[in-house]
């Protein structure tokens, strides 16, 4: 007997994130199914290095806002509610949201492998993120020491002894791919 999968749409996903046991978990919403994020020290790490380092280009070229674990749906995608390990939206006339997900993706989108996560899940969240308007994509992978770069016209990987670049997105930005690995 086969049993079909059950899909949530981002009510029932809003409405179990809400629930008390839930509150302090990760979770997203992935074409319907819930998935918890998983994440270990090396993640939290790498993450809150990249945070300050983005933060810090930000404070001298205050184009736009980054984030972590910030909730990005599209109006009309019931299916997926994502969280980017970090968010960034450049300067618009949007308010910042108070309560439940942004109503779009951000123009940069930025995860870091987790143990639990397989390449071919991080490469489906990239191909995710530009089909519903972000600009660019990074993906982070530390067991490698090397970082994917996304755009809608180009792949890149780059190594431990690269640089990353902000491209037009983040202009004069720069960061050597083996100080987002100095944790």
């Amino acid at each position: 007997m086969v049993t079909e999968r059950v899909r949530y749409t981002v009510a029932e996903f809003e409405a179990f994130t809400a629930r008390p046991e839930n509150r302090d978990r990760l979770f997203e919403l992935i074409d319907g199914e819930i998935v918890k994020k998983m994440v270990a020290e090396e993640h939290g790490l790498i993450v809150a290095r990249l945070i300050i380092i983005l933060g810090l280009y930000l404070r001298e070229h205050p184009i736009g806002r980054v984030g972590v674990e910030i909730s990005h749906r599209t109006p009309n995608d019931d299916y997926n509610e994502r969280l980017p390990d970090i968010s960034f939206i450049l300067n618009n006339e949007r308010p910042i949201v108070r309560q439940g997900a942004v109503p779009a993706m951000p123009e940069l989108a930025i995860e870091v492998k987790t143990y639990s996560q397989t390449y071919k899940e991080m490469h489906e969240k990239a191909a995710f993120y530009l089909a519903n308007g972000a600009h660019a994509v990074w993906l982070v992978f530390p067991e490698k020491r090397l970082v994917e770069t996304y755009t809608l016209n180009t792949h890149n990987i780059l190594l431990e002894n690269e640089t990353l670049s902000g491209g037009d997105l983040l202009p004069d930005f720069s960061l050597s791919v083996a100080e987002i690995f100095q944790v």
